[in-house]
Parts: structure tokens; sequence; C-alpha cells
């Protein structure tokens, strides 16, 4: 069997990145979203299957490609960190991407994402793999701390190898329609930054209205977010599909405005194969086939990866495999 999986590597090379912009309140207030019919619309997503067969599997390789393979437990450890980032490097067995036909092709993740305290595990773990270091910074998950605190955290993160960013917001700014704060301190985050990219984390669940989450959405991509991602996986409420058109259709239409594309990133119960491929279609339906690629969309996730090899491996056999056969650390 052999499976074609697009290479994203031009199109990653040629994007340009979010060079932020004036805060348009004007914009801002023209925000309206009407959560009955975004329910409606998510509604159809999933509710016919998007892909079968061979064109399936092929998807899942490529959902592989788009995870930030993720540890974010209270009682992480560096050996914990070490071997998710050996699970990253050899992310499915060898003899069923032999049979896939896809032995010689890079199928990575898009990051491995970790605490500021195991950057540097994380960094050198992955020495030479090509694997970018996602950390998650500004007082996670809550986001309530000194701004000078939140800073020098993201900077510390870069300086230890960080090549990704991924910021918390503080909802109530949110709440209380703050926008100019929100706006100062995403653009004081992405300039600590530096060369590494920004995804802010809006804590969707938390925000009230699907009108909030896309007025958020807006301000951080004014201010120069690379990536807006749904949540800290650690809210009552996480990634959905309805929140998910909120957000995709914000950088749709910042898109159209100013040339500019913006990643997308949902986190928070997303562990199925099944989930992945809903998230898929949402975003090739909405933005195209194009966004389909790890420089414009993630999925935050730590057990996703599991069921997409037991996938794969039932796709060949015809039998799904036990856990343990497909161990992530």
């Amino acid at each position: 069997m052999s499976l074609k999986v697009v290479d994203a590597t031009h199109s990653e090379a040629v994007h340009q990145r979010n060079p932020g912009y004036p805060l348009d309140l004007d914009w801002v207030e023209r925000v309206r979203m009407n959560r009955s019919a975004l329910e409606r619309r998510a509604g159809t997503i999933g509710a016919r299957r998007t892909v079968k067969k061979d064109y399936q599997l092929a998807w899942l390789l490529k959902a592989i490609t788009m995870i930030d393979l993720t540890t974010l437990n209270a009682d992480d450890t560096p050996g914990r960190v070490e071997r998710l980032c050996a699970k990253a490097r050899n992310p499915i067995r060898r003899d069923i991407l032999d049979q896939l036909g896809m032995a010689n092709r890079r199928i990575l993740p898009g990051a491995v994402c970790v605490y500021h305290t195991f950057v540097s595990t994380a960094v050198k773990s992955l020495e030479g793999s090509g694997i970018p270091v996602a950390a998650v910074s500004t007082a996670f998950p809550h986001g309530l701390a000194p701004v000078e605190t939140k800073i020098a955290e993201i900077e510390a993160s870069v300086k230890d190898g960080a090549k990704e960013i991924d910021i918390v917001i503080e909802r109530g700014m949110v709440l209380r329609g703050d926008w100019q704060a929100l706006y100062d301190q995403v653009k004081a985050f992405r300039k600590a930054c530096g060369d590494a990219h920004i995804k802010t984390i809006l804590g969707t669940g938390e925000l009230a209205t699907q009108t909030n989450i896309a007025k958020a959405s807006l301000v951080c991509m004014l201010a120069g977010a690379d990536f807006i991602k749904t949540s800290t996986g650690k809210e009552k409420v996480n990634a959905n599909l309805v929140t998910s058109l909120t957000m995709i259709r914000m950088i749709r239409w910042f898109a159209e405005e100013t040339g500019i594309e913006i990643g997308y990133k949902p986190a928070g119960g997303i562990a199925t194969a099944g989930d992945a491929l809903k998230y898929m279609a949402l975003m090739k339906e909405e933005l195209g086939t194009h966004w389909l690629q790890p420089h414009l969309f993630r999925f935050g996730a730590s057990s996703l990866l599991t069921d997409i090899e037991r996938q794969l491996e039932h796709g060949l056999t015809g039998h799904y495999a036990a856990d343990y056969r497909q161990p992530m650390v």
C-alpha cells in the first residue's frame, strides 16, 4: 500500500508571519456571532464520513504532523518528558509505516509542548530531529501573575530553546471588554517571544459568549498572534466545533482584510482519530485544504497519537491492537 501525503515544506518556507496591526476598536465592536447558526453549521461536521479507506489513512498520517504532542501534568518529570520526546521521534511503529509505504517520509509531530521547567530537557532530547519545542508560559493555566513575571517566563523559555510559546490571556480583560489592555499585553508578549512563534490561549470555556470569543480572537491577531488557541485543557469546557467555527471564521475575516494567514489550535478533549478527522474536515470546508499544514493548524493533544496509531493498524489488519502496543510514555 502506498499513500500520498502532501509535503508542506515549501508553503511553510514562504509563509508571511503576522506583523501585528494597530488596535481597531471599530472593527472589534462590529463583531457579532449568532450562536444558533454556529451550532447548526457545526452539527453538519462529522454527520457523514468525510474520507474512507486509503484516504482516511492518509488523513490520519497528515494529522500526526499537526499534533503538538503535550504533557502538562503536575507530576511531570524529566524522564516523562524524555519518553515523550522519544515517541515524537518515532510516532508510528516502523512496521506500520513499512506496510503503508511511508517508511521514507517525514511523519513527525508539529511540536512537543511542555512546561518551561522542561524546555531544556525537551530541546536536548529532540536535538537533530527538527521537531520544535513549545512552552506554555505566562502563568499557565490561569494567566494571573504580574506582567513582568510573565514576560520574564517567556524570555527564559526562548533562551532555553523554545521555538513556540503558548501564552495565556487574562480572561477578565475579555469579560470586562477591556480590549486595549488585552491588546497591549499580547503585543508585549509577542515582543518578548522574538523569533519564537506565539500562540494565544483564549480559555474559551470561560469567556461566556461566542461574540466574546470572536472579539478576543481578533484583538489577539491584531496584536501579532501567530496562532489563536482555544484552551489550556484545564477548563471545564475545552475545544469544541462551535467555538472552533467562531475562531476559524475570525481567522478567515482577518485574512480577507490583511492578507495574513493565522494558525488555529484546538486543545483539550481531542482524544480520538474521529475527533481529529472532524476538525480537519471543518478546517478544509471553512478555510481550504491549504490550512491543513503544521504552520497553520495544530492539535493540542496528549492521547490522540495513540488512537491514530491504533486506527492505522486497524486499516491494515482489520484488527484493533491493545493500547500497550502503542505506548505513549
